[in-house]
């Protein structure tokens, strides 16, 4: 039986990361989640505390997903 405190289902889409999980997942660094958060233009994130984000992996996904085109004529965001 798998402890479900320490297992993390990658699938889980409302699963919190951290900004070193979310920076890996989006192929970025987590220099640039933090210049997003503060110009905005990144993905949503959860404020947890004054010094602690999170991001679900739901919003990460979603957020790609709103960046993908199928040619370089489509709008950018």
């Amino acid at each position: 039986m798998t402890d479900q405190t320490t297992h993390h289902d990658p699938d889980d889409l409302d699963r919190l990361m951290t900004e070193v999980e979310a920076a890996d997942v989006l192929c970025y660094t987590v220099r640039a989640l933090q210049n997003w958060r503060h110009r905005g233009g990144g993905p949503k994130f959860v404020k947890v505390s004054a010094r602690s984000v999170r991001y679900r992996r739901r919003d990460l996904l979603a957020w790609i997903n709103d960046r993908t085109v199928q040619h370089t004529s489509e709008a950018a965001h």
